[in-house]
């Protein structure tokens, strides 16, 4: 409903433009707006219809990734058993990751150094 009352919105600019164009006042970049404003007005549809596209095209691929768990009689079905949380996630990430450690050390030299400053 909305992008039908877009389109007829920039439809009716369109046509005011288009009036002005042929009016004595009238210049060219009147006729360029004449042009842009209905494709303002598709826009909105334009984009509702890719939107549900991605929607549809995301809702098959989770179909598809997503195993179905094992159910053997008498059993519960088998998932994954959760990682351990490190006790500060500042700290694991450094451990992980070098950069991010290297990182963090210069913030600290940073920081110190504007605690000397003051």
């Amino acid at each position: 409903m909305l992008c039908v009352l877009s389109l007829a919105v920039c439809c009716g600019l369109a046509w005011w433009q288009w009036n002005r164009f042929e009016s004595a006042s009238g210049t060219f970049q009147n006729l360029g707006y004449v042009l842009q404003w209905p494709l303002f007005g598709l826009f909105p549809a334009f984009m509702v219809l890719r939107i549900r596209k991605l929607r549809r095209e995301a809702a098959e691929a989770d179909e598809a990734a997503e195993p179905q768990p094992r159910r053997e009689w008498g059993r519960k079905p088998v998932t994954e058993v959760p990682r351990p949380r490190p006790a500060h996630p500042v700290i694991a990430a450094a451990e992980e990751d070098d950069e991010l450690a290297a990182y963090n050390r210069y913030l600290a030299e940073l920081h110190a150094r504007d605690q000397e400053e003051r």
